[in-house]
């Protein structure tokens, strides 16, 4: 059975915990002496990739792991890698050797996890590949008992037909006792290919314990919400985020995506179960307890792209078990853990119609009557920005003849303007939570997409597909990365979760340009997330703004400021030194991605000086 060590001095899970909270109890670093942080170690990687060599651009996008004086770390290129806690120096590194000639969407490898019964010490992590490695803690040693020779193929028994197709694994598994359960990225772009179904894996053997089909089969709960033959083969409803594990009650909590093709489904009408929903599941056994579906057939790319957050809240005088669910359209719902209903009502509200040939989009989409929304959901064309007159015209230039839909108008042959955008919202680094307040953080960004439907020639697999703006990418911004609305374009929102209501809310980000001008504070894109710890703080990278910083968790002013190699665009977690006794704080700063033009290859280790 495996035993983890307690949380404090360790950090030994991507979010801290089993739950996903992204909370530490140290207060070393605290309101008082936040202001005195300063850089005590760099790692560098030496994995940078702008795509102009290799297949893909570099995203460096790791959480690590700290247990017992080491943190452990992934690297773009999927290398694993243990370094002293105290100063950043290298103890080994294993190198799966990647195929770096593969097309990817970006070379990104967010975490690994960690595993122990209180003798064998092992990392369990997955590859862009599609292999599950076991590596020996103490010695970076794969694990020879674990599948053939210390792996297993992932792709096996979901992408067989489809070996050119991609599937692999960018977050870390989860871990429940000796069961180490994995989702996976696969390949959207047309309606059949590898399936994203979740699988169970014996720890130490690499066994094969069980299987849940994410587009159930026939004679399994949620077929009939599949039009005939609609899914059969079909790709994606994976969960390629952060899972979270309830081990007391030994639930696995699962976040799914959009079913293929993720922008057009008259080849899969219906609701489209499990697609975008958060399904909660036995993890011993990868039977269903529930679901809650966050979108009806999904037509917009709007994944659930974080991990679950498994919080306590307060009701009726009572604490609640609860799990907070963020999404890309900028609602949290929050679900009883243990039957999945909603503690706040969720109306069933009528949204638009499809005009496209073929289509047929869902009559009512859930809308939760709290929180309310953390991120923009739609826009007047009298919202265009005015930030720079060069920014106007660009803009005025993307809108001409487009129109400007509300939240869930179905994309149209003419162009429509929509909020979020494909990246939200929210992503991948999710929200942290504080259990002392009850409190959920949240970062967000306000970047629209625009797109049209376009009829593909005759033959092809899907009737029709997206196309961006002629005049800029299927974002909605100018040349500089400058949002098209007036600001503010990125926030950070501190939730209560027993009300449902913003305890506060500030602007996040800034884009230096626009600062020298005299525009204020503006707010940016961001991708990664934050941590909240008992020393009254909020630390967060995440913006294409080159800066780490940290806030008052109970007001959000901000307290710490720094400018980093590159972009933060990754999750930060904190430790003890187990021989110095200070708490260091850690970020990697990789830049790059799909905001930045800069890349770096720098893990950041601040300690108070």
């Amino acid at each position: 059975m495996a035993v983890l060590p307690l949380l404090g001095q360790d950090w030994p899970q991507w979010g801290g915990d089993a739950e996903g909270r992204k909370y530490s109890a140290l207060k070393q670093v605290n309101r008082g002496n936040v202001g005195k942080l300063k850089l005590a170690w760099t790692y560098r990687t030496e994995e940078i990739s702008d795509g102009t060599e290799l297949a893909s651009k570099s995203a460096f996008e790791t959480t690590p792991l700290h247990v017992d004086g080491v943190l452990y770390l992934t690297t773009p290129f999927n290398r694993l890698v243990a370094l002293d806690a105290e100063t950043g120096r290298e103890l080994w590194a294993f190198d799966p050797k990647i195929d770096k000639t593969r097309p990817v969407n970006l070379f990104i490898s967010r975490g690994a996890s960690y595993w122990t019964d209180g003798k064998a010490r092992r990392i369990l992590y997955g590859t862009q590949g599609g292999r599950l490695y076991s590596v020996d803690a103490r010695t970076g040693k794969l694990d020879g008992g674990f599948g053939d020779s210390g792996s297993i193929d992932l792709r096996k028994g979901v992408a067989d037909k489809y070996p050119d197709k991609g599937y692999g694994m960018t977050s870390p598994p989860a871990i429940y006792r000796d069961v180490v359960i994995c989702g996976a990225w696969t390949a959207d772009g047309e309606p059949q290919g590898p399936a994203g179904d979740i699988r169970g894996f014996d720890v130490t053997s690499g066994r094969l314990l069980w299987t849940f089909h994410t587009v159930p089969r026939k004679g399994e709960f949620g077929y009939e919400t599949w039009s005939e033959g609609a899914g059969v083969e079909r790709a994606a409803v994976n969960a390629w985020s952060v899972m979270s594990v309830d081990v007391e009650r030994g639930l696995v909590f699962v976040p799914l995506t959009s079913p293929a093709y993720d922008m057009y489904g008259a080849d899969r009408k219906g609701d489209g179960l499990f697609g975008d929903s958060l399904v909660a599941l036995n993890a011993a056994t990868g039977e269903r307890v529930w679901h809650f579906q966050t979108v009806h057939h999904n037509i917009w790319d709007y994944d659930l792209p974080a991990q679950p957050n498994l919080v306590t809240v307060k009701r009726g005088g009572k604490m609640v078990p609860a799990v907070a669910q963020i999404t890309k359209t900028g609602f949290v719902f929050l679900l009883d853990r243990v039957t999945g209903k909603p503690l706040f009502p969720v109306e069933e509200r009528a949204v638009p119609a499809s005009g496209v040939p073929g289509e047929l989009a869902a009559k009512t989409q859930p809308i939760p009557s709290k929180p309310p929304a953390f991120a923009r959901q739609s826009m007047k064309a009298e919202e265009l920005t005015t930030v720079t007159p060069e920014s106007r015209k660009f803009c005025e230039a993307v809108v001409a003849g487009a129109k400007f839909g509300e939240l869930y108008t179905p994309i149209g042959l003419e162009r429509t303007i929509l909020f979020p955008g494909t990246n939200g919202g929210t992503n991948w680094g999710g929200a942290s939570f504080d259990p002392e307040t009850r409190t959920l953080y949240v970062n967000s960004m306000d970047v629209g997409m625009t797109f049209q439907l376009e009829k593909r020639p005759e033959g092809s697999t899907v009737e029709y597909r997206t196309r961006g703006a002629k005049t800029s990418s299927s974002r909605f911004w100018d040349e500089n990365l400058y949002s098209c609305q007036q600001p503010p374009w990125g926030h950070l929102t501190a939730i209560n979760l027993d009300e449902g209501t913003f305890r506060w809310r500030v602007v996040l980000g800034e884009f230096d340009a626009l600062t020298k001008r005299g525009v204020a504070k503006t707010g940016a894109p961001n991708l990664g997330g934050s941590l909240v710890t008992a020393g009254g703080l909020l630390f967060i990278g995440a913006t294409n703004d080159a800066r780490f910083r940290a806030f008052d968790k109970d007001n959000g002013k901000q307290l710490w400021e720094t400018r980093i190699p590159a972009s933060a665009h990754a999750n930060p977690m904190t430790y003890r030194g187990a021989k110095s006794g200070r708490q260091f704080v850690v970020v990697a700063a990789g830049g790059g991605n799909k905001y930045n033009a800069t890349f770096s290859d720098s893990l950041l280790a601040f300690v108070v000086d």
